[in-house]
């Protein structure tokens, strides 16, 4: 089982970049989708959840508008769209999958976890 995560990088503030999760091993169908994020000292997060049916929970009040998901089961991939960027998103992004029918902010509810990939927001 592997959630190959790649993308993000830096961008300036008012920017936009893209993180891609490729999962192996499962079928991505029959997983709710999570996304985190742990800014430098500070603890991990949740930032969304993406249903079975693509539906959305924002779980940080500052992305929502800004941070949008999607996932595509037949290529096995998730993805986090980010939109105006700010450096407060600066943070190492992680993808999770969870084998539940319901989104959850409780990182214990996901099975599996992407290695993180970082995101620079910065003039």
């Amino acid at each position: 089982v592997q959630l190959q995560a790649s993308g993000g990088g830096s961008a300036q503030p008012g920017g936009s970049l893209r993180i891609s999760c490729a999962v192996s091993g499962f079928t991505l169908d029959d997983y709710v989708v999570g996304w985190f994020r742990q800014a430098p000292g500070k603890e991990r997060e949740g930032v969304l959840c993406v249903r079975r049916d693509g539906t959305i929970t924002h779980y940080k009040g500052s992305v929502k508008g800004r941070f949008t998901a999607a996932r595509d089961n037949a290529k096995n991939t998730m993805y986090l769209h980010m939109n105006s960027l700010r450096p407060e998103d600066t943070a190492v992004y992680y993808c999770a999958a969870s084998r539940t029918y319901e989104c959850s902010i409780r990182q214990s509810r996901y099975d599996y976890w992407g290695q993180g990939t970082l995101v620079t927001v910065s003039s």
